[in-house]
């Protein structure tokens, strides 16, 4: 499979017969066989996951299919649109589709298509704020374990998970305790707000000693990657 990256939390997935696109936010689709099914993703409405342009794209592509969770609204394209609510089931075609409840808002996606499993994570992440305090740290830390346990030990092909620089020291723990409940081949941190280094700093990390070389190293917009 080839994967581009496209900015922040946003992803291409082209398989054999179909592509996946996961919460756009900027930059350029790449040019896409026209002969292959197009389904995007948004995981929430946030202006950093999702954005209108991804409906320009049905003019392009006649076999465009958008999966968006359920807090978004869209105007037009409603034959189109499969709405989901966090943890549901359902199908497209023949994508086999399941929800989780996000910790912020929306929800995280896992795909089966061409016999892979694919995991985006959206905002379903171990949210920890120091300035929040301990109420608020020890309801995300038990939300987080409890959305992820029931992935607990699943084989995933491709993940995208967060690693946000910006929660400090905390920085780290909700892939690192992602990659240590499922067995999963390769992940590729986004929300990274480019900051980039922080793939470093995971690979300093002892805490990342068991999973190291399954954490794909991005560095720029537009970056391809076979898998």
């Amino acid at each position: 499979m080839k994967i581009t990256y496209m900015y922040h939390s946003g992803f291409v997935l082209e398989l054999e017969t179909v592509v996946l696109v996961f919460d756009y936010y900027r930059g350029e689709l790449p040019l896409l066989p026209k002969e292959k099914s197009v389904y995007v993703f948004s995981s929430h409405a946030h202006p950093d996951h999702f954005q209108k342009k991804i409906f320009s794209w049905a003019g392009t592509y006649s076999g465009i299919t958008y999966i968006l969770s359920d807090d978004i609204k869209a105007d037009g394209q409603a034959e189109r649109i499969i709405y989901a609510g966090p943890r549901q089931e359902l199908r497209a075609d023949g994508l086999h589709i399941r929800t989780f409840r996000s910790t912020d808002e929306g929800v995280a996606f896992l795909v089966c298509a061409e016999g892979k499993t694919i995991y985006h994570a959206g905002d379903l992440n171990w949210w920890h704020w120091e300035e929040e305090g301990p109420a608020y740290n020890e309801m995300m830390r038990r939300n987080y374990q409890h959305e992820i346990g029931k992935l607990e030990g699943k084989d995933i092909d491709v993940a995208f998970v967060p690693l946000d620089p910006r929660q400090e020291e905390q920085y780290y723990w909700g892939l690192d305790y992602f990659m240590k409940h499922t067995h999963t081949k390769y992940v590729f941190p986004m929300h990274m707000w480019d900051k980039y280094d922080v793939y470093e700093r995971l690979m300093e990390n002892e805490e990342a000693a068991g999973y190291r070389d399954k954490v794909m190293h991005i560095t720029e917009d537009g970056q391809t990657f076979e898998i």
